[in-house]
């Protein structure tokens, strides 16, 4: 078996020799750079501008752009890019994925391709998987890119369309992969050119882009506007549901997310609704209504799919257990949810414009990304993307432990033993940060640790305001933090 794993891995080795030798030419010119003073290191942006323009490729100027970063890296961050770190630029740059462990500083690996490819005037876009992430590495590593004279812009939800042009204008822009692919749909319903806000799309670097370009790239984006009247239909077929038995009136199967009504449920509906034949064609919408009320009833739940927040039904994420404000299931679901949740059931919605992620990407003409697992879904960067995957080696042995799952034969015995660990640990002064896949789940361990008097902070959909105070917080001494994936893909802790 190993011999296949070194026969198979011979690839990698080739790629990363080549990377290896790059990466020692970019380390003998430091002291070229250190020697110059801030203002010689800032002219070397115009400088390397002109060297494009004179005929000169990127791949040409890629060792000088690269020192460059590292040297103003060093003096305005106090980081400096370690020679694996510049194996992972060069990577990307390349136009592939690289497959980097955690903890190995991808947002500043991403600071080299970024500049290099923004010296063309085109334009690079830093793909983050939140908007809190968005931000954060818009002005953590913005610092670089002005001290260069580069521009850096960041885009989120709510900003006008002025704001918007300005930031995509920028030589670098962070932005998530939701907000750039409703802003590419946008921009395709305006009548003039000169009211988009996106330019060409040439170079994107996507982080944890498996959960993006492979989890979720077949996740529809859709704009929509008001459509027709909601219908009573919601409200009588949500009240009709609530008087079937589950498995005698209708099967569920929650991994394909669907309901199917029995001949018992038929009969049922066919005596409340006053029908002939529920199958009848005249009969499809109540049928389809019925069918998102018990989709809504026994496969969405509150506080894990979706809350409810001041009268409106709000949809998690299931990706990143963000808000998904101003989102809205399709046909009929959510009000179908807001029936069930005894709220106001607004207008249903008529999609305007729709695209998936994985064809928004494959737009851009170049395309990389990071990750810390990306080997394992090779075969469908490959095939989709046109992307190969190389494994960047740790810049240190890994001291890491992981230790071997634990299973519990009871949901109680489970929820014990993470108490007791929590608080051996906390009484050790240890910072504990207890993930949890829902809203729900991280409030009822919330509720448990007040039992036991153990302070805390929870991280959840419901209290996302306060991401970056908690997450600021929750390496310290004797810290507890309870969340869900919202303090997950990208999120940096120090302790």
């Amino acid at each position: 078996m190993g011999l296949i794993r070194y026969i198979l891995g011979g690839e990698n080795r080739r790629n990363l020799r080549r990377l290896d030798a790059m990466s020692d030419k970019v380390l003998a010119l430091e002291g070229k750079y250190a020697a110059l003073s801030d203002e010689e290191l800032k002219a070397m942006t115009p400088a390397l501008k002109e060297r494009l323009k004179a005929g000169e490729t990127l791949d040409d100027i890629l060792f000088d752009a690269f020192a460059v970063v590292r040297e103003a890296a060093s003096r305005v961050l106090n980081m400096r890019h370690y020679k694996v770190q510049i194996m992972g630029g060069i990577c990307l740059h390349q136009g592939r994925v690289a497959e980097m462990k955690t903890g190995e500083g991808k947002t500043l690996v991403a600071t080299l391709p970024a500049y290099l490819n923004a010296l063309t005037g085109e334009g690079v876009h830093i793909v983050t998987v939140n908007d809190y992430l968005a931000r954060r590495d818009a002005e953590w590593m913005g610092k670089i890119y002005k001290f260069l004279n580069l521009s850096v812009g960041v885009v989120v939800p709510g900003m006008e369309d002025d704001e918007k042009r300005k930031a995509y204008a920028c030589d670098i822009l962070y932005g998530t992969n939701n907000e750039l692919g409703f802003d590419y749909l946008r921009d395709n319903l305006k009548t003039r050119v000169n009211q988009m806000v996106q330019r060409p799309l040439v170079f994107g670097i996507v982080d944890e882009v498996d959960s993006i370009l492979i989890d979720e790239a077949r996740t529809p984006l859709i704009i929509s506007g008001r459509g027709k009247e909601s219908s009573e239909k919601y409200l009588s077929a949500n009240r009709f549901v609530k008087t079937l038995t589950p498995e005698t009136d209708f099967t569920v199967d929650i991994k394909e997310k669907s309901v199917q009504i029995t001949e018992s449920g038929s009969a049922k509906a066919e005596r409340f609704f006053n029908l002939q034949n529920l199958a009848d064609i005249e009969n499809a919408d109540l049928n389809h209504h019925i069918q998102q009320a018990l989709k809504a009833h026994y496969i969405f739940r509150k506080d894990n799919d979706y809350i409810v927040n001041d009268g409106e039904v709000i949809i998690v994420d299931e990706f990143t257990g963000r808000l998904m404000i101003g989102r809205r299931y399709s046909d009929g679901l959510h009000q179908a949810i807001e029936a069930k949740e005894n709220v106001k059931v607004r207008d249903e919605n008529k999609t305007f414009a729709t695209i998936t992620f994985q064809n928004y990407f494959r737009l851009y003409k170049k395309l990389s990304g990071m990750t810390g697992t990306a080997k394992t879904e090779e075969e469908e960067f490959r095939s989709i993307y046109g992307l190969d995957v190389l494994e960047i080696p740790t810049n240190k042995p890994v001291v890491r432990k992981d230790m071997n799952d634990v299973i519990y034969s009871t949901e109680r015995g489970k929820q014990n033993a993470i108490l007791d660990e929590i608080e051996r640990r906390h009484e050790a002064g240890q910072p504990v940060l207890i993930g949890t896949v829902t809203v729900e789940k991280s409030e009822e361990i919330s509720k448990l640790l007040l039992k036991r008097r153990i302070k805390h902070n929870v991280l959840n959909a419901k209290n996302h305001a306060r991401e970056a105070d908690i997450v600021a917080q929750a390496g310290r001494l004797g810290a507890v933090t309870i969340a869900t994936n919202m303090a997950g893909r990208g999120t940096d802790i120090l302790l």
